[in-house]
């Protein structure tokens, strides 16, 4: 059973960068991928950065690749590995749920990743393992 739990959210200032870390209880070569989603309430999901297992291709929204830095930690076993989340510089519009996600579908991991940062209601499919979501707030 692949759990997904999500933390390091919270209400920030304007700039100010933050660290979202996803502990995934699943080994590394059960999934595919791993990926960041956010959502605001009445809008579309949008996924923001990708990472294959093993941590060695990520993938990124383009515009948010100067900022956003997806990472993997195998350091502390195969079953409990954590994925984090980095933003620099964090703008108000940025207040999100950020959900992280797993898939074992190359195909949905690979079609993910080439429209990252692209609100769409289909964003999403073929990763079936969520975890709760961590909110981030950020204050003008």
């Amino acid at each position: 059973q692949v759990q997904l739990l999500e933390s390091g959210g919270g209400s920030v200032q304007t700039g100010v960068s933050l660290r979202l870390n996803c502990l995934a209880s699943v080994p590394p070569y059960v999934t595919y991928c791993m990926a960041w989603f956010r959502q605001v309430p009445g809008k579309e999901r949008e996924g923001v950065a990708l990472i294959l297992s093993g941590g060695g291709v990520r993938y990124y929204a383009a515009y948010l690749k100067d900022r956003f830095t997806i990472s993997q930690d195998n350091s502390k076993g195969a079953v409990n590995n954590t994925v984090y989340l980095e933003i620099a510089r964090l703008n108000p519009e940025e207040s999100a749920m950020y959900y992280c996600a797993a898939s074992t579908i190359p195909l949905a991991c690979l079609a993910t990743a080439k429209v990252l940062g692209v609100p769409d209601r289909r964003i999403g499919l073929g990763f079936h393992y969520w975890g709760q979501g961590t909110q981030v707030t950020v204050d003008s």
